[in-house]
């Protein structure tokens, strides 16, 4: 199979890494993490881009394009570190942490990484026409199973009137414990102080289309490094004008990648981040009369408790319930497929004994 044939040469201009100013790799993130795993004869580089026929890998020697040689599903995306020979990527290093969402096709258990190796996750949601608290729960708990740092941005502060009511904050705060919360306004350069990641920091910004993305990037980067569009007056949403994955160096040393708008965000793990999320719910839970209360109608539960006296909004009780439930069917798929990859495996063995055992 001729794996150039769909090579995608329509690649962003790798003159925005030439001024980077970066000398070495750890410059990118790169440490003895990631060293001890690649192989002899290859040389490291981090994935900017990611197409269909091939990436972008950004190393010491500059930004260039190379096609991948690697089967299809071992593919690298946006922020991995790879082992690149003379004829394209070899090597798909260990992540240290990735965002993964479930597959949106029916019937397929195995997740879809969005972005590799990332320190922060800044989870935009745009103040308006309305905060939607779900949409933030369920992005953080994508960030929490990720193993990155997650931050609510609410974008568009200036758009909310003069500014966002401290009740407003106090809610998404009530909504994403053991993450900062922060209002934003791009236009009058509110909140922007102390966003930008550190030397050798990636973060990654996640929402959906319309809520500022590429205008945080832009205001991160200080430079108009990804398209912008209008948003629509009648319900605050935006056209996707950010099409790809890409990772971009900022000012600093810090690097943030830039993601399409989320239409669907389904959950793919075993629901330790939906746990985090609720971390709240889990504190409650702990003081029910029955250690398998499922917050229902049992008695002497903690939860319903806290609902019926308002310490517990009942709009986060029912997304916990969505979200753990979804969380569970994930699990059940990932077992089921483990489960079937073991038999296949089994069955490969079973069939090569029976090979060598005949006269």
């Amino acid at each position: 199979m001729d794996l150039n044939a769909d090579f995608n040469t329509d690649f962003s201009p790798s003159s925005r890494f030439a001024a980077s100013g970066f000398s070495t790799l750890s410059g990118l993130g790169y440490d003895a993490f990631f060293s001890s795993s690649l192989e002899e004869g290859l040389t490291p580089g981090r994935v900017v881009r990611a197409d269909r026929g091939g990436c972008t890998v950004l190393s010491l020697e500059g930004s260039r394009q190379e096609a991948y040689r690697l089967p299809r599903g071992q593919r690298p995306c946006v922020g991995d570190w790879v082992g690149v020979g003379s004829d394209g990527v070899r090597q798909v290093l260990p992540r240290r942490t990735a965002i993964v969402r479930g597959a949106a096709a029916p019937g397929v258990s195995s997740g879809q990484v969005l972005a590799a190796n990332v320190d922060i996750v800044y989870i935009a949601e745009p103040a308006v026409p309305e905060i939607d608290l779900g949409r933030i729960e369920r992005l953080l708990a994508l960030a929490w199973e990720s193993g990155a740092r997650p931050v609510v941005l609410i974008t568009k502060a200036d758009l909310a009137g003069t500014v966002l009511a401290e009740s407003e904050l106090d809610l998404v705060a009530r909504a994403a414990p053991g993450a900062d919360v922060v209002a934003v306004s791009t236009v009058a350069g509110t909140g922007l102080d102390g966003l930008r990641p550190g030397p050798g920091e990636t973060a990654v910004v996640l929402g959906r289309s319309g809520a500022g993305k590429s205008t945080l990037v832009n205001a991160l980067a200080g430079r108009e490094a990804m398209a912008t569009g209008e948003v629509r007056a009648a319900d605050g949403r935006g056209r996707h004008t950010t099409v790809h994955r890409e990772l971009l160096l900022l000012p600093g040393g810090g690097l943030v990648i830039d993601t399409p708008g989320l239409r669907s965000i389904a959950l793919h793990a075993d629901g330790a981040g939906v746990a985090r999320t609720f971390a709240d719910v889990a504190d409650l839970a702990d003081a029910c009369r029955f250690t398998d209360c499922a917050h229902e109608s049992e008695p002497g539960c903690a939860v319903l408790a806290a609902v019926a006296d308002g310490a517990l909004p009942e709009r986060r009780l029912a997304s916990w319930r969505k979200l753990q439930r979804e969380a569970e069917w994930a699990a059940s798929r990932t077992d089921a497929r483990l489960r079937a990859e073991r038999e296949r495996q089994w069955k490969i063995i079973q069939r090569s004994v029976r090979g060598h055992s005949r006269p």
